[in-house]
Order: C-alpha cells, then structure tokens, then sequence
C-alpha cells in the first residue's frame, strides 16, 4: 500500500483508507472513497497540485491531500 502522492502520471490504483484527521470527510465528498479506482492524469510543474481521474470526472488535489491517501496500485 502506498500514498496516492506517490503515483506517477498514467498509473491507476484503488483508493484503501485515509489519514485518520478531518481532510478524509472533505475527501470522502469529493468522491474519494474507498474501493473507487483513481489515475493520476497530470502533476503540475512543480510536483502541486495533482489531477486525478475519479468516478468519472477529474479532481484536482494539493500534494498535501493526497498524501492522506492509501492506495492500492494497479499493475
């Protein structure tokens, strides 16, 4: 299991569980929930913000969000 900042542009995963703090009920309205599958479309630049493709639509996430994020890759 790794953090969803960890993935690489093209790479898909399945969302697992989140940080215990009060950004996963944030996350959970944004259609970040567990068992949905996630692949990162774009990173900024400067590594901030990150794009991700979510039930059908595109998030776009700060580096800090995502790290809140463990996934499960998809090989």
């Amino acid at each position: 299991m790794i953090k969803l900042s960890e993935l690489a542009i093209g790479q898909k995963a399945t969302i697992h569980s989140f940080e215990q703090n009060e950004l996963y009920i944030k996350l959970m309205e944004m259609g970040c929930v567990p068992g949905e599958l996630v692949k990162v479309e774009q990173i900024a630049p400067l590594g901030d913000p990150i794009s991700i493709s979510i039930a059908g639509y595109s998030l776009s996430l700060r580096l800090s969000e995502a790290e809140e994020i463990f996934v499960e890759e998809i090989l």
